[in-house]
């Protein structure tokens, strides 16, 4: 028998809160996966911006 999936993992999208707000054109968006029981609040990475050149805090977006 097939073993079932793990329902709890989901993919979720990474957005960066600093280039909104800084007026360069783009978004820097990631997608990773997270353990919903495991972290139920948004989860939050420092990442890489390409369009900043630099590590920003990207936070996850619904």
């Amino acid at each position: 028998m097939a073993k079932k999936k793990n329902v709890a993992r989901t993919v979720i999208h990474l957005e960066c809160t600093e280039q909104r707000g800084s007026g360069v054109a783009g978004v820097s968006r990631y997608t990773t996966m997270k353990n919903k029981k495991n972290t139920p609040k948004r989860l939050e990475l420092m990442k890489y911006n390409p369009y900043l050149k630099k590590q920003t805090l990207h936070r996850e977006v619904k």
